[in-house]
């Protein structure tokens, strides 16, 4: 029997690409979600599970479910036998969090520690968490190691992700059983994303000179991959950067999709969003090192499948085209 893995937030962005890589890697997902940045598909069902479930030719058992439900999480817990959790829900937009502070903090926080404690009371003791590159604030060397001190956060979303791990951390020490990998991420292109209210022609961009690590959203996944399969070791708390090692601005980007596209974009330089940070970028070796990860796509084939989804899929997943 395949190992049965619970994805929280699974019909969301990252959380469904990860879906697509338990499946062909052998395990059994299951899936929940609140719809909270899903789109509702056929059957109350998230539209991108559906495609996936169409794609692969496959059936993936989803329950729609709120962290926040603790007797739901209870139910679910009782009616299966999870070898893993693998935690993507949750708020995650920047500049709303600095808006909306403490929705972030009841939201993340407390979905959490129902998560947590649901795990301990079934003898669930393996958990990834998606954490963010955001826990690192401002950061004080580039690029960024695992040894990077943590905590000095520029907004509400970064504190969350670093309240979790400290969670997670204080956790795996007092129950000795719990074993976790947190993964900092860096920037994935949004392919299979739904864009929510914008009809803007024109792109509004943070400073151009401003540099993120970009990443394909298959490379991560296939890192959160890497990590799960990595606490058969009986590893304890580990932490991994996930990215590409290499920063790019906000004009690289904005080039490279115009190569990719054919089209020239038309881009204001707009005022600092509240909580961003100027330059940051990851130091995957670790992952190399220890999980045998690397990235394998470069910007130019980030933009080229990016452009190829959203072509097909204009508005997101609301149109009815496929999603390769």
């Amino acid at each position: 029997m395949a190992q049965k893995v619970l994805v929280t937030g699974g019909g969301g962005y990252i959380g469904s690409h990860c879906v697509v890589e338990l499946i062909e890697a052998g395990f059994c997902p299951v899936v929940i979600d609140n719809f909270s940045n899903a789109v509702r598909g056929e059957g109350d069902v998230p539209e991108s599970l559906r495609r996936i479930e169409k794609i692969l030719d496959t059936s993936i058992e989803f329950h729609e479910l709120d962290l926040l439900d603790r007797p739901g999480l209870e139910k679910l817990f009782k009616q299966h036998s999870f070898s893993a959790v693998m935690h993507f829900a949750g708020l995650k937009a920047v500049g709303e969090s600095v808006e909306q502070p403490l929705r972030y903090y009841q939201v993340n926080l407390t979905a959490t520690m129902n998560l947590l404690e649901v795990m301990q009371t079934h003898g669930v003791h393996n958990l990834v968490f998606s954490s963010s590159a955001t826990v690192y604030g401002d950061p004080q060397r580039l690029p960024i190691d695992e040894q990077h001190p943590v905590g000095g956060c520029t907004n509400p979303y970064g504190k969350t992700k670093y309240f979790i791990e400290e969670m997670i951390m204080d956790q795996c020490k007092a129950e000795k059983v719990l074993t976790g990998t947190r993964c900092c991420c860096g920037i994935s292109t949004p392919l299979g994303l739904t864009p929510l209210g914008s009809s803007e022609k024109t792109l509004r961009a943070s400073p151009t000179t401003w540099v993120r690590d970009y990443i394909h959203v298959v490379d991560l996944a296939k890192g959160h991959i890497a990590a799960l399969k990595k606490l058969k070791d009986n590893c304890g708390c580990k932490v991994y950067n996930l990215g590409t090692g290499t920063g790019y601005s906000v004009l690289q980007m904005v080039k490279a999709m115009e190569k990719a596209s054919g089209i020239e974009i038309m881009y204001l330089i707009a005022p600092r969003r509240g909580g961003d940070v100027a330059s940051c970028y990851a130091d995957p070796r670790l992952a190399e090192k220890e999980l045998g990860w690397k990235a394998d796509f470069n910007l130019e084939r980030m933009c080229k499948d990016l452009w190829r989804w959203q072509s097909k899929n204009p508005t997101g997943f609301t149109s009815n085209g496929p999603s390769s």
